[in-house]
C-alpha cells in the first residue's frame, strides 16, 4: 500500500480546490435532513488535513443507511437520481474515511463500487476517479487473490457441443460491408453470425481468467447464483471478482453467472479492450444510446429462452456458447409466461422440453450455432434466444436501436 500521507494527497487532488467548488446540488427534492449531512462532510473534507476519519466515517454510514432505506423502498425505476447521489456522497465519505484512517484499501475499493453500482455519478464521476487510484496502489497479489489449493484445477475436458444439423445452422457471412448487412440482415430482421469484425479488438489477444482477475479481482460485482433466472432458488450477491472466480469458475460444483452487468461503466480498463461494431451505426439512436453488458460465467450457465427490446450483437472473446433462435412469428408456440415480469421469457425448457405440458412447441421452427471466439452474432429485435455455455466464457452483448 502507498505511503498513507502520499496517497491522501493524491486523493485530495481529485477533488476540487476549494469548498465553495464541490457543489452538492441533487438532481431533485430528497428530505430537509439530508443537505445538512452532506454541508458537514463537505467542511470536514476541507476543515483539518487531513480530516477527522470518525466524523467522517460516521457520517458516511449514516447518509448511507438513510439513503439505502430510500433505494429499497420500491421498484428501481421509481427511485429518483437524486437519492442515488445521496448514496453516492455517503460513499464517497466512507471511502475517504478508510482512507485517512490508514486501513487496507480494499474496504475503500468496495464502498466506491457500492457508489457506483447504486448511486449515480456525483463531481465528475469523483468514485471512478477515485477507485482507479486506489486501484494503482494494491500489490498484485493482493489483486489476484489465488484460489485456494483444494480449488485449483477448473474442468480440462469442456462438455461436448450439441449437433446441428445443417439446415437449422445460423449462416456465416465475414466481414459484410454496411450496406450489405442492413440489406441481407438488419431490413428483413434475419440472424447472422459475422465472422472477422472483432479480431483487432485487443481483448482478443490479452483476456483470460486470470486477466479479468488481475485487471479486476478487488472490484465488486453483482453475480447471480443458481442455473437459470426462472428457478425459484436464484438470487443475486454483490461478491468481488476474485471471489466469483475462486468459488464459480475454478470450483465447478455451483452456479455462479456474471451476467448482463454494465462492468465497462464500472471498469474502464476493460472497456478499453473492446469497440462498438460498426453495424451499430446503421441505428437511430446515438452511440452513447448503446447498452454494453459483460457476461462472465463457468461451463453450464444458461440464460433461457427469451426476447429483447432492442437489436443485439453479442460477441464472444473466450469460450464457446450453443445458442438456438426462434422467430418472433413463433411466439406462441413458445408459451411465454404470463407474469407482466417474465412474460418476455418462455415457459419451456428448450434443451429438456416437456411436450405434454407445452404441445406446440414441437411446431415452433429454430436454427442454432456454437459461437466461438472471435465471431458475433446478430440477434434481431424480439427474436427468442437460448444460450448455454459450453467453457468458461466470456461475452459481450451490445444492444441497440
Amino acid at each position: 500500500m502507498a505511503d498513507g500521507a502520499g496517497l491522501w494527497v493524491k486523493v485530495r487532488a481529485l477533488l476540487p480546490d476549494s469548498e465553495e467548488e464541490l457543489s452538492l446540488e441533487l438532481s431533485g427534492e430528497v428530505d430537509g435532513c439530508i443537505p445538512p449531512l452532506l454541508l458537514r462532510g463537505r467542511s470536514l473534507l476541507y476543515g483539518a488535513a487531513p480530516p477527522c476519519e470518525a466524523a467522517l466515517r460516521r457520517l458516511g454510514d449514516i447518509i448511507r443507511d438513510y439513503a439505502w432505506e430510500k433505494l429499497n423502498a420500491g421498484p428501481w425505476r421509481d427511485v429518483s437520481k437524486a437519492w442515488r447521489q445521496v448514496y453516492a456522497y455517503g460513499c464517497l465519505f466512507g471511502a475517504l474515511a478508510e482512507i485517512v484512517a490508514l486501513r487496507p484499501l480494499a474496504p475503500a475499493v468496495r464502498l466506491c463500487d457500492m457508489g457506483l453500482l447504486m448511486g449515480a455519478s456525483v463531481q465528475d464521476n469523483i468514485l471512478g476517479r477515485l477507485v482507479r487510484l486506489l486501484q494503482a496502489q494494491l500489490p498484485r497479489t493482493e489483486q489476484r487473490s489465488a484460489a485456494p489449493r483444494s480449488a485449483k484445477r477448473a474442468r480440462i475436458e469442456p462438455p461436448p457441443a450439441p449437433m446441428i444439423r445443417p439446415e437449422d445452422t445460423v449462416p456465416h457471412e465475414r466481414c459484410p460491408s454496411l450496406e450489405q448487412f442492413r440489406d441481407r440482415y438488419l431490413i428483413p430482421q434475419k440472424p447472422v453470425v459475422l465472422e472477422g469484425v472483432i479480431d483487432h479488438w485487443p481483448c482478443m489477444k490479452k483476456w483470460s481468467v486470470d486477466y479479468v482477475r488481475q485487471v479486476a479481482g478487488c472490484r465488486t460485482v453483482p453475480v447471480e447464483l443458481g442455473s437459470r433466472y426462472t428457478d425459484e432458488e436464484w438470487s443475486q450477491r454483490l461478491m468481488t471478482i476474485n471471489d466469483f472466480i475462486n468459488q464459480y469458475i475454478v470450483n465447478e460444483n455451483s452456479a455462479g453467472y456474471l451476467a448482463q452487468h454494465q462492468l465497462f461503466d464500472q471498469i474502464p480498463e476493460l472497456k478499453e479492450d473492446i469497440g462498438i461494431p460498426d453495424y451499430c451505426c446503421l441505428g437511430e439512436g446515438e452511440e452513447d444510446d448503446i447498452t454494453i453488458n459483460a457476461w462472465f460465467g463457468p461451463a453450464g450457465t444458461v440464460s433461457p429462452l427469451h426476447q429483447d427490446p432492442q437489436q443485439n450483437f453479442l460477441a464472444q472473446v473466450f469460450g464457446r456458447k450453443y445458442i438456438r433462435l426462434y422467430s418472433p412469428q413463433d411466439s406462441e408456440n413458445l408459451y411465454p409466461h404470463e407474469s407482466q415480469l417474465l412474460h418476455n421469457t418462455s415457459q419451456v425448457d428448450v434443451e429438456d422440453p416437456d411436450l405434454t405440458k407445452f404441445p406446440n412447441f414441437r411446431k415452433a421452427a429454430f436454427q442454432s450455432c456454437i459461437l466461438m471466439p472471435g465471431q458475433v452474432l446478430f440477434i434481431p429485435v424480439k427474436y427468442w434466444h437460448y444460450i448455454r455455455s459450453l467453457d468458461i466464457s466470456f461475452s459481450v452483448s451490445f444492444w441497440w436501436s
